[in-house]
């Protein structure tokens, strides 16, 4: 494990198992993945970014589960989904999506395809 994934998780190390079973599925099931660690996210590309992974404020901290970390991903149209925190289209035609996790049960095959999907469509650009 490098230093800089631990300090990303500094306060946060409950969610780092979720985070190594997440990059674990994105590395066995999406060819040629790089990964950055960032002070704010984990970013995941091909070509282009295509999903990072952070902690986000997606909903009140008083409503998050004790453990969790929250995945973005690109798409070229909206996703419909519960499992959809919050959608944006910042601009036309690229529609920001963010998943927040807290189970490794939800490391599912609905999850790789979206996964899959952004990376193609990452590639794309």
């Amino acid at each position: 494990m490098n230093e800089e994934l631990l300090f990303f998780f500094r306060q946060h190390m409950d969610a780092l198992p979720l985070y190594e079973a997440f990059e674990e599925l994105v590395q066995k099931e999406i060819e040629n993945v790089r990964i950055k660690v960032q002070k704010s996210q984990i970013s995941f590309y091909k070509k282009h970014m295509f999903a990072c992974v952070s902690f986000a404020g997606v909903r009140k901290k008083k409503d998050c589960p004790a453990v969790y970390m929250v995945v973005t991903i690109g798409l070229n149209h909206k996703l419909e989904s519960p499992r959809i925190e919050v959608s944006s289209e910042p601009y036309p035609n690229r529609w920001t999506h963010h998943i927040l996790l807290s189970d490794t049960k939800e490391l599912d095959a609905e999850l790789l395809a979206w996964l899959k999907e952004a990376a193609a469509f990452a590639d794309g650009k």
